[in-house]
């Protein structure tokens, strides 16, 4: 899995719903720290944060994942 791919595509799909990764993490319930890291591709979130993050956003999984 391409993490810094899926990291940028998140980051866009955030910035057309004119979110902060704060107000992502705050939605999500995890820590901004955190969903930032996912932005940088470096780390692999669970994927049931992945969707939740999905959700927020209002993507698809193959809105966001590289197949």
């Amino acid at each position: 899995m391409n993490l810094e791919k899926i990291g940028r595509n998140l980051k866009k799909a955030r910035k057309q719903k004119e979110l902060t990764q704060v107000q992502v993490a705050e939605k999500v319930d995890i820590h901004p720290n955190y969903y930032a890291k996912i932005e940088r591709g470096e780390i692999q979130p669970a994927l049931d944060t992945l969707e939740k993050i999905f959700k927020v956003l209002g993507v698809k999984s193959s809105d966001i994942l590289p197949f």
